[in-house]
């Protein structure tokens, strides 16, 4: 399985990060491949390309503030949580999109 994520927080700091490394974390430990792109406050790192977004399964978003270029991910199964929701619940998180798709 193959997912991709974008993080966001209002202040772009910590929780950008914070959260990107919670859910690469667990998606390690389930065996998903993940890209997580950050947009924090030095502006995008680890952009998802079109090609990423084509092989990808579903899309993780956080929903804290607005998202650039949300467009691209028209058409994926998504799943949108706050930082704070992901920072905590990785896990969790990665275990209903395995659900979510496997009902698909």
């Amino acid at each position: 399985m193959k997912i991709v994520a974008v993080t966001a927080c209002p202040s772009g700091v910590a929780h950008t990060y914070m959260s990107a490394e919670a859910l690469q974390k667990a998606a390690a430990r389930k065996g998903i491949e993940l890209k997580v792109e950050t947009q924090g406050s030095i502006g995008v790192e680890n952009r998802i390309t079109e090609t990423d977004v084509a092989e990808a399964d579903a899309v993780i978003l956080t929903n804290d503030m607005p998202i650039n270029d949300e467009a691209r991910f028209a058409g994926k199964p998504l799943l949108r949580v706050g930082v704070s929701v992901a920072i905590k619940k990785a896990d969790q998180i990665m275990e209903s999109l395995e659900t979510q798709l496997s009902k698909s």
